[in-house]
């Protein structure tokens, strides 16, 4: 029986959008870490492809829960987290898990944030895009 609520994501959901975010990663030619969290931040599903860093597997958990917990990228976080910025210093609060360079995208539905993705294992572009292929498909 499939769960239903409109407020959180489920697990066939998430496993959909790590399967375009995996497509996108073998077109660049790049192997990733990529997590899906859910409205509170918990982890839902993670996937490390063949031959992505084992330290980006809590990058990617991290940055999706970034994303979630501040509904805003992580690269946009990112931009505001330089010294002298707004939050600069962010990425040492809720246990050093903050991450501030690009992966992490928010997840919405019906104009709510719901949950996000998170994507480590490349260059910063490359982990947006990947992210950014997940949420499409979300």
């Amino acid at each position: 029986m499939a769960f239903n609520n409109p407020l959180t994501i489920s697990l066939q959901e998430a496993e959909a959008a790590i399967a375009a975010a995996k497509q996108k990663a073998e077109e660049i030619g790049q192997p990733m870490n990529i997590a899906i969290v859910d409205s509170g931040g918990n982890l839902v599903a993670q996937v490390r492809m063949d031959g992505a860093w084992i330290g980006s597997i809590d990058i990617s958990i991290n940055k999706a829960f970034t994303s979630r917990a501040f509904d805003i990228t992580t690269a946009d976080l990112g931009k505001n987290a330089n010294p002298g910025d707004q939050f600069y210093g962010i990425h040492v609060s809720n246990h050093g898990r903050i991450m501030i360079f690009a992966g992490g995208i928010p997840l919405k539905r019906n104009g709510q944030v719901i949950g996000a993705i998170g994507v480590s294992g490349g260059s910063g572009e490359q982990d947006h895009a990947v992210a950014k292929a997940g949420a499409i498909a979300f």
